[in-house]
């Protein structure tokens, strides 16, 4: 695909997925990520891959894990309670060291919720999820591109790294339609002499395995693999700035709080308030220096998020709460419009003049 074509976000991960090689999907329908289940089964069976709807999403991820365990590409992709309940499963993946990719398109919740856009499984994703200590690499699109860009740039990080990678997008962008280009794609040439692919008598056996009954065997894999993650937190952090030369004031917003947000940004300008954006493209890696950067002269953010208040809490860790950090938000599947992020602005603004 080299010219743009009109895609919804959830078909933009599915192509996206195809293009990076991925040959084997497995899920199950939940609203508001349904489609890319949808789409790939209509696009696998001709191109060769494998489209399984699982009897469960414990199901889905565990097919996940056994694919990923024989050294190829697999993805899985669900809404909020359906990524609960694979949550046991990423644990599993993240202890063998497996690359795979995650989708996951949040509705409200807790419990079943609702089925409009939300980003209250902020928490859930950048802390693990699972039982243990793990970390999956967190990466957010704003736009639809990025549904596509992004999913791309996963498979790659998940196989550098050996580790989970989650697309964590909420509903909005899943659904919306915009023009996509697929970039061209190159495949990484990373050898998995890891993956249990047969030896055909010509080398050792590969055990693919997360129990460690010796304590010590235990805690020097988890030595290891956090390790490995100190090149991810170094290496891989993501995000976008927005007129935040200047500004008394630093927005940080992902996804749709991000847009909604930016056209706040642009507003509150040509009302003389100094003011800026800064967008995580990862969530985990928290981009923490861009952060502590804009301390440095920003008096003051706001954190725009589709939740009761969950990444507000990175905000403040990474300006190691030098500055004051409000909260913007909505929850239930609502979305905060331009004009109650600028009221906020202004707000905050009269805040600082006392």
């Amino acid at each position: 695909m080299t010219d743009k074509v009109l895609m919804k976000g959830n078909e933009a991960i599915a192509e996206a997925a195809i293009a990076a090689g991925c040959r084997h999907y497995f899920g199950y329908p939940i609203t508001p990520q349904t489609e890319i289940a949808a789409y790939m089964a209509k696009r696998m069976p001709k191109i060769g891959g494998v489209f399984l709807q699982a009897e469960s999403e414990i199901a889905a991820i565990n097919m996940v894990y056994g694919v990923a365990a024989a050294g190829k590409r697999a993805m899985t992709s669900s809404s909020s309670p359906g990524i609960s309940l694979k949550s046991e499963g990423i644990s599993y993946i993240a202890g063998c060291d497996l690359p795979a990719l995650i989708v996951n398109v949040q509705r409200g919740g807790p419990g079943l919720g609702g089925i409009q856009p939300s980003q209250s499984d902020y928490f859930q994703a950048t802390r693990g999820g699972g039982h243990g200590d793990y970390h999956m690499i967190v990466l957010a699109p704003a736009y639809v591109q990025e549904m596509a860009d992004l999913t791309l740039r996963g498979f790659d990080l998940a196989d550098i790294y050996r580790m989970p990678v989650m697309i964590l997008a909420d509903g909005t962008i899943g659904q919306m339609m915009e023009p996509v280009k697929m970039k061209e794609y190159t495949p990484l040439n990373i050898s998995k002499d890891w993956a249990v692919t047969g030896t055909k008598m010509k080398r050792v056996h590969n055990i693919v395995n997360s129990l460690c009954l010796e304590p010590e065997q235990l805690e020097e894999s988890n030595f290891k693999r956090y390790e490995r993650y100190k090149a991810v937190l170094e290496k891989e952090p993501m995000y976008e700035e927005y007129l935040t030369d200047d500004a008394d004031i630093i927005i940080a917003a992902f996804g749709i709080a991000a847009r909604v947000s930016k056209n706040a940004v642009n507003e509150a300008r040509k009302m003389g308030i100094r003011v800026g954006l800064i967008r995580p493209v990862t969530l985990w890696p928290f981009p923490k220096k861009a952060f502590e950067k804009a301390a440095d002269r920003a008096k003051a953010f706001i954190s725009v998020e589709l939740s009761m208040g969950q990444m507000i809490e990175d905000v403040e860790l990474a300006v190691h709460c030098r500055r004051p950090v409000y909260l913007c938000n909505r929850v239930g599947g609502m979305i905060p419009s331009p004009e109650q992020v600028l009221s906020k602005i202004k707000e905050v603004e009269e805040n600082l003049k006392k």
